[in-house]
């Protein structure tokens, strides 16, 4: 017989629970006479992270507040060309100018930078773009395209300037950034070095040849040497190459490839950078 069935048997049993923790002595702390031990993941004080770019990784997406249940949370001001105001919390906080860091809440002064991890650049033609632009985010696009031409790629700096300039949030302007294959995020490179990692290359030796480019290359797949020379790429040749692993440089397929003509080739390569180049 199941006991789930029994009349009233879930009604007793929670009687008894009742019962058993009106007996309990109680756990209440007599604060401040009595001071409790904080835990270590106590999260009294508000303490936002920052992403790989430097950048606090709260958007002002209001979406905190509009969830807290009590209402305690608000978020207020203008954007960056004081053209409309947005407000979310109590009514008595629409004065509020929000500010560029989130932390002030805490204390801590504002705009927050604990560190500057990006290379710094001239703001001149950064500016007389955004200005024929005027300023506007719907142009995110023809402005990244142009800021490319200008600076050779898209530095982090230029694209915090884009964000604070027009509006626009520094995530928007990396998924747009990061869907255009003609757009790119570090200076241009003399040479691209592909090394193919299917499965007939992998049985002829593709691995140690790829560990042996990121070795003498001092980067990883998908990556640029220190020197700006050579960036290191994969490529699927599904199956065609018979003697030996797939290696691309510059777009030529080299006729034979190990570990050692890689380091070989890494070598000649990093030594053809150009005197006076971006590298």
């Amino acid at each position: 017989m199941r006991t789930d069935r029994v009349p009233g048997l879930g009604v007793a049993k929670g009687l008894v629970f009742a019962f058993r923790q009106f007996f309990r002595p109680k756990l209440t702390v007599q604060y401040p006479e009595v001071l409790n031990d904080i835990s270590p993941k106590h999260r009294g004080r508000l303490i936002l992270l920052y992403d790989e770019a430097g950048t606090l990784k709260c958007e002002t997406c209001f979406q905190c507040a509009a969830a807290c249940p009590i209402e305690c949370i608000d978020m207020g001001g203008v954007d960056t060309r004081d053209r409309y105001h947005v407000h979310w919390g109590p009514a008595e906080q629409y004065a509020e100018r929000r500010e560029e860091s989130a932390l002030r809440r805490s204390g801590r002064p504002v705009p927050d930078r604990s560190f500057d991890p990006f290379e710094p650049i001239d703001l001149a033609a950064l500016d007389e773009i955004l200005a024929a632009e005027g300023h506007q985010p719907r142009r995110a696009i023809a402005i990244l395209e142009q800021v490319q031409a200008a600076y050779g790629h898209l530095p982090v700096a230029a694209l915090q300037h884009i964000a604070h300039q027009t509006g626009a949030g520094y995530s928007e302007l990396y998924g747009i950034a990061t869907s255009y294959p003609n757009l790119r995020f570090e200076p241009p490179t003399t040479h691209v070095v592909r090394v193919c990692r299917c499965a007939q290359c992998t049985l002829l030796g593709g691995g140690a040849v790829l560990a042996a480019f990121r070795e003498h290359l001092g980067t990883d797949v998908g990556g640029v040497s220190p020197d700006g020379a050579v960036r290191l790429e994969t490529t699927n040749c599904h199956g065609e190459s018979q003697k030996s692993a797939r290696v691309e440089v510059d777009g030529e397929i080299l006729p034979k490839s190990s570990a050692k003509d890689a380091a070989k080739i890494a070598a000649a390569l990093r030594a053809d950078v150009p005197q006076g180049s971006p590298a």
